[in-house]
């Protein structure tokens, strides 16, 4: 398993230093970054760090290791198409094996199962996003952020290697079809939502408060326990400065997720992050897409189409995913559609800090009484409009890939093969 060591730091923000020009990378005696913590098992020493700091913290330095293409290639069968766990604008994300403690490639089947995420060679917006997800993600450890274990920077090769995330994607247990997917309880559901919470109440209470911008549920992997990880950070962007209220920045992200000041003025705040969980706090209520173009006209945004509903009562349990009927009480119920209505507020300010959600969402989970007798649901006939259809991005997020992207896979962080443009206004 490796020696487990940690050091305190303080939670300052990730730096935006820049990974070192390719073919000047520079490795220590460790494989990996100049500079940075490594020991005998990055990943064993990140689980650590994760027991010993449950609330996270932000490391001095990038604690990565540095892998040579060579070991990629080898990791993933010469990057095999049965590797493939999913694809975007960004490139694809493959299935790869190493040893635990050596980090170099094993047989298939063998060793510690990790996804390889592969930039398109020809994609500049990918090599932005690329580089964010090292500045920021090779720093941050909390139980609730999908661990980056390294990266490869070999001419125009650029990878990046994360821990496997067995469940796949929140976006696919909600959304996928297929047998294989089962529906997930109000419980787990609830877990999910709390885990994902934590996790953007870390990066909003540190140092610089750290923006996610891209908050949605198919950026939410889960692991072999259902536990929670946010994934993808190519957009994330350090918060305002001292004194000022908000950060003006290019509009990127994804229709029906985005906050409303942000599309409409570029103004992106700490709590433009809350909308976008609010969307997803919607969807997990209601089992229907944030954004879906095959329903009805009037209904194809969630929140247009049902945020009315949420202060009444006798809507809320209309709208409620039926195959959740049996499994919760109204109390809880309503406290989660008040909650989320707070979270899609008009005005960022009156939107609740994601601590506060937190401690909201943990006082619903404690909710035991009133439940309503189980009751028995036949799956075929609940709505399936929430199927089909997928969340557009603001805008084609690259004119190689004119179409949306489309979860392929049911493991693994697919979340991260998506591409992000800026709003066509």
């Amino acid at each position: 398993m490796g020696n487990c060591w940690v050091t305190p730091v303080d939670s300052r923000s990730p730096s935006t230093t820049r990974p070192t020009s390719p073919g000047t990378s520079k490795l220590n005696s460790s494989g990996g970054l100049s500079g940075s913590s490594v020991g005998t098992s990055q990943y064993s020493t990140s689980k650590c760090l994760d027991e010993a700091y449950p609330d996270g913290q932000i490391l001095p330095t990038p604690h990565l290791k540095v892998f040579t293409f060579a070991e990629l290639k080898a990791a993933t069968k010469n990057f095999k198409p049965d590797t493939v766990l999913g694809q975007g604008g960004f490139g694809r994300v493959f299935k790869g094996w190493i040893d635990e403690s050596t980090f170099l490639a094993s047989k298939t089947g063998n060793g510690m199962v990790v996804a390889v995420k592969k930039l398109d060679s020809e994609s500049m917006q990918g090599y932005e996003e690329w580089q964010s997800e090292v500045n920021f993600l090779g720093r941050l450890s909390h139980p609730n952020l999908v661990k980056l274990l390294g990266y490869c920077w070999e001419d125009k090769e650029l990878l990046l290697v994360y821990e496997f995330m067995q469940r796949g994607s929140l976006e696919n247990h909600l959304f996928g079809r297929g047998a294989a997917i089962e529906p997930l309880s109000w419980n787990l559901r609830l877990k999910i939502v709390i885990g994902a919470a934590k996790g953007l109440a870390f990066l909003h209470t540190s140092e610089k408060q750290i923006i996610y911008r891209d908050f949605k549920a198919s950026n939410i992997l889960l692991d072999a326990n259902y536990n929670a990880k946010i994934s993808d950070f190519g957009l994330a962007k350090n918060g305002p400065s001292a004194g000022d209220s908000h950060v003006t920045t290019r509009v990127m992200g994804t229709y029906g997720y985005a906050a409303p000041e942000y599309v409409a003025t570029g103004h992106l705040y700490v709590k433009s992050d809350v909308y976008g969980f609010g969307v997803v706090l919607l969807e997990m209520l209601t089992g229907q897409r944030a954004l879906d173009t095959s329903r009805p006209s009037g209904q194809t945004n969630l929140v247009d189409w049902l945020k009315p509903s949420l202060p009444d009562r006798r809507k809320v349990k209309n709208i409620m995913d039926p195959r959740l009927e049996g499994q919760y009480s109204m109390k809880a119920v309503q406290q989660a559609a008040q909650l989320t209505l707070k979270c899609l507020g008009s005005d960022p300010k009156s939107r609740p800090s994601m601590k506060e959600v937190v401690e909201a969402l943990e006082r619903i989970e404690a909710i035991k009484d009133n439940k309503p007798k189980q009751s028995k649901i036949n799956r075929s006939a609940q709505p399936t409009a929430h199927r089909h259809g997928q969340p557009p991005p603001l805008h084609h997020r690259s004119p190689l890939h004119p179409k949306q992207d489309h979860d392929t896979t049911t493991a693994g962080p697919v979340g991260h093969a998506h591409h992000h443009s800026p709003i066509r206004r």
